[in-house]
């Protein structure tokens, strides 16, 4: 007992795990206590892993693990680190293949003769790390307007402090590191999405809602899913042949890395933190219905197409028939996929249960799942509107039907890339986010939309064009003898559901539920306008809806708050995103002047400052030259010489990045349209914070080396603590992209800008979701009202010139006739009838005089606008003066005395004196 005491109080451990040790290990409490500080004991417990109630799951995860004995085949290169660890195989693979992982960090693609895919990558270069006085410049420039005056003259001390002392040592141990690196953010970006514990799904995971067919007939689940899977058969095989073409932008070629990463993929959590693992011949896809799984091969060992859409097709419906054989409320009691929604370190527990006995059926199902090209979830469900479906691909449903989960929340494999179709056929995908972002699945998203189309043309028209530089031979004219050794009829994966997995599924789908009622969706299809007018007023698109952000947010709440969105650096060798800060003094002053009783003329002037400074930090972003990925690394590197000092790595090389939480898309943080103006990209954020830790180790490691000043400083976890999660991810394939909300008080915000729409999906942790999309709607419509006032003429001749050519071509060919002929009547005839153009409508609206007022022109420009919803109330010189109150330049002193005591005395005489008889 007293060697349990001694070994709790000094290392500041549970007592489970206090209890586990000393009698694993039979060793003397000073050699315990010895060797973790000197991180040699979580090398020895590496089997050893504690876990609560309920039992008898408890008493199973902590039993010891037989992983070693498992043979499958793993290199000795880990995700996680470029250094040799110890292995941790998996169940044997399905006909004893090898089941790869991957490092991410590697730069050595395999290249074939005349691949064009990553013909490029070779000429790519390497991230550049940003100069250190300059990064810190951009950091105060990016917190001034979130901060106050003394706030900030905080963090101002704080980086002068780091540029005298820790900044140039790190940087210096920044650049000595990148030299044998393929990026220098890299490990650090994977590390920090890898180490999260916490559940993926609506915390990494983005989603992509695809718009329908436009072919009404093949709107049918099974038809939808079919077309779709083919279409995304030749698209793997492209990759794999290196026949797809690189994305470019501009003309410049842009990193193909991620799509070497989208198939075949899994993220595997273990003791030591999650990792990716992939099978670079996986042939086989599976398919989730009623939570049920299925397999089938659809390629041969040449990555060529062995099932025709219509075989596909069938077995897609004979999957279909077999699961509705069991009801769906006993279905689900099985549905093991709820359990890649848990949280990481329990998921890995579980999945040692699944895998304890080397060949089992168990074992191989999992690893069947793992190494699959992709999922394909066919849901039994048809959302009633455009909210729930988001909802639908981001999480699934949640519909408890006499005390059983029925919701398609248990339909999902959350660890892999997911086709997500409908009953009504639907479709979207929802997508493992840690090795790919949103500009690489929109890609795929993209061209097996586009090939669905194409493929039926090619039906109706056989010459319709392919976007396939070869396609697969026709598998109904092959020789079945050539497709090896493959299992094309559907096979059902029975799990043999031992108590502890019953209990796992039922928790984790209680836990899961609980997650998914914490969560709100709405969307705004927001018809009125869009590429084409913002760009005809003289805007970029993506910092005009920036703006359109800030503003309502503005004015639902009186403030700004922390927002991010991502900018793609793919045009450098394994390049990911950089963060954009939209919230600039120019934006402040902006909105500020926006709802204040302003000249429409200053709010346009203000508004286009605003989305100027956007367009130029999205630039700076571009090129790889933000301050966020910069710092973090940084921050990584300091952690990494600190655990090196300690002598206690938290990771295989020494290496750790630290993650409080998650957002974004990213997602993250979390999107990236190849093609519009700011370059707004992907979608899900990383949040890098400081390290809070509680242990002895941590507050040891902080009191012998403390924490440079400039990440100890409230401006750190402000910047990282973000409320607007946004990003620009899409083009008109997809209807929606969105993500869950990055904080507990934030806004996730996925938006698509096309050509004459906006789309917007908006999730919160039920903040005002519904008030805020009503609000953000509103401007919209009256940024659009105050544009055409103060751009009226621009906006007349801009709609003349882009409208149509045939009018340019009109006036073109009006010319004098000189000599009578022929063509004379018909030109005469042709110029019968008044011309019809916005110069006559105007004419016959204008008064008598010829002149128009400038209210008059208001009314007469906004006559099919909405005004501003519910802000009409609002007198808007006490909303100045509210602003003016709230800025930092207002000053109460600067009021003479006389006005303030005239306030005083009409204030004193504003309602009914009571006489106190009269209580």
């Amino acid at each position: 007992m007293a060697a349990l005491i001694e070994v709790r109080d000094q290392l500041d451990l549970p007592e489970n795990l206090v209890l586990a040790v000393l009698g694993k290990l039979k060793t003397h409490p000073t050699s315990i206590i010895t060797e973790y500080r000197h991180g040699l004991l979580a090398a020895r417990t590496f089997s050893i892993r504690t876990f609560t109630p309920p039992q008898p799951l408890g008493q199973t995860l902590s039993q010891p693990t037989p992983r070693a004995d498992t043979p499958r085949s793993i290199p000795e290169q880990s995700f996680l680190s470029d250094n040799s660890i110890t292995k941790i195989p998996a169940s044997p693979s399905k006909k004893d293949a090898d089941y790869k992982r991957v490092p991410m960090d590697s730069h050595h693609d395999k290249k074939q003769p005349g691949g064009i895919t990553f013909g490029a990558q070779d000429k790519l270069p390497k991230l550049p790390i940003p100069d250190l006085e300059q990064t810190v410049k951009r950091y105060l420039n990016a917190l001034r307007p979130l901060q106050s005056s003394r706030e900030h003259g905080d963090t101002e001390q704080a980086v002068e402090e780091f540029l005298r002392n820790d900044g140039p040592e790190l940087q210096e141990k920044l650049k000595n590191y990148a030299q044998s690196k393929t990026s220098y953010i890299e490990q650090f970006w994977y590390d920090s999405y890898l180490n999260f514990d916490n559940p993926v799904v609506l915390n990494l995971n983005p989603f992509f809602l695809l718009e329908d067919d436009p072919t009404p007939a093949r709107n049918n689940q099974i038809t939808r899913a079919a077309s779709l899977v083919a279409s995304a058969l030749e698209f793997v095989r492209a990759v794999r042949k290196e026949e797809l073409p690189p994305d470019t932008i501009r003309g410049t070629p842009l990193c193909m890395y991620q799509f070497s990463r989208l198939f075949g993929t899994a993220r595997v959590p273990t003791e030591a933190g999650c990792q990716i693992e992939q099978d670079p011949n996986s042939k086989h896809m599976v398919v989730m219905c009623h939570g049920q799984l299925y397999w089938f091969d659809v390629l041969d060992d040449n990555s060529d197409v062995i099932m025709s859409e219509r075989d596909i097709a069938l077995n897609l419906q004979t999957v279909l028939d077999d699961a509705q054989q069991i009801p769906i409320r006993e279905a689900a009691k099985g549905a093991l996929g709820v359990l890649s929604t848990e949280n990481r370190k329990v998921w890995s527990g579980l999945r040692d249960v699944l895998t304890r006995e080397p060949g089992s059926n168990n074992a191989d199902s999992l690893n069947i799942v793992d190494s699959a090209l992709f999922i394909l979830c066919l849901d039994y469900t048809e959302p009633p509107n455009v909210a729930a479906l988001c909802q639908n691909m981001l999480c699934g449903t949640s519909q408890v039907e006499k005390g059983v989960q029925i919701g398609t929340c248990t339909n999902r494999w959350y660890d892999k890339l997911q086709i997500i179709v409908c009953k009504n056929g639907s479709a979207g995908i929802n997508f493992e986010h840690t090795g790919v972002d949103g500009h690489t699945v929109l890609r795929f998203a993209s061209d097996i939309y586009t090939d669905t189309i194409l493929r039926f043309a090619r039906t109706i028209n056989g010459q319709a064009p392919t976007l396939w530089t070869s396609t697969s031979p026709d598998p109904s004219k092959r020789d079945p003898a050539s497709f090896g050794d493959v299992n094309t009829t559907p096979r059902k994966l029975e799990w043999d559901m031992i108590p502890e997995l019953n209990i796992a599924v039922r928790f984790a789908e209680t836990r899961l539920a609980d997650l998914i009622e914490q969560n709100e969706f709405q969307c705004l299809d927001f018809s009125s306008y869009g590429k084409n007018f913002i760009t005809s007023m003289g805007f970029s698109p993506d910092a005009f809806v920036q703006m359109a952000f800030q503003a309502a947010y503005y004015g639902l709440y009186g403030r700004v708050e922390c927002t991010y969105e991502p900018a793609m650096t793919k045009v450098f060798l394994h390049g990911r995103t950089e963060a954009v800060r939209p919230v600039t003094d120019e934006s402040v002053n902006f909105v500020q002047s926006f709802w204040a009783d302003n000249p429409a003329e200053q709010k346009v002037e203000a508004l286009r400052k605003a989305s100027q400074k956007h367009v130029d930090a999205t630039r700076i972003c571009a090129k790889a030259q933000g301050c966020d990925r910069h710092l973090y690394a940084l921050f990584c590197v300091w952690q990494k010489h600190v655990n090196e000092k300690m002598h206690s790595s938290r990771s295989s090389d020494g290496y750790s990045s630290p993650l409080e939480g998650y957002s974004d898309a990213g997602m993250s943080p979390v999107g990236s349209p190849p093609k519009t103006t700011g370059e707004s990209m992907d979608g899900v954020e990383v949040k890098p914070t400081r390290e809070r830790g509680g242990s002895t180790g941590s507050r040891n490691r902080e009191h012998v080396h403390p924490l440079p000043l400039l990440f100890a400083d409230s401006g750190w976890d402000r910047l990282n603590t973000t409320v607007l999660s946004t990003s620009n991810c899409g083009n008109p394939s997809l209807r929606h992209f969105g993500f869950g909300p990055t904080s507990g008080d934030g806004f996730g915000i996925g938006y698509i800008i096309k050509d004459e729409s906006i789309s917007i999906c908006i999730s919160s942790k039920h903040r005002q979701t519904r008030r805020f999309v009503d609000t953000l709607e509103s401007y919209l419509l009256e940024i659009r009202r105050i544009l055409r006032i103060t751009n009226r003429k621009a906006s007349v001749a801009g709609a003349q010139k882009g409208s149509t050519r045939a009018r340019e071509a009109e006036e073109a060919h009006k010319k004098p006739v000189v000599h009578k002929s022929s063509s004379e009547t018909a030109s005469r005839l042709k110029s019968r009838g008044r011309l019809i153009t916005q110069d006559s409508l105007r004419s016959i609206r204008q008064a008598p005089s010829g002149t128009m007022s400038p209210t008059e022109e208001s009314v007469t420009v906004s006559e099919e606008d909405d005004e501003l919803g519910g802000y009409g109330f609002f007198d808007a010189g006490m909303l100045l003066q509210a602003l003016k109150a709230r800025g930092d330049k207002f000053d109460g002193s600067e009021t003479k005395a006389s006005e303030r005591a005239a306030v005083q005395a009409r204030r004193r005489d504003v309602g009914k004196k009571l006489r106190l008889s009269e209580y």
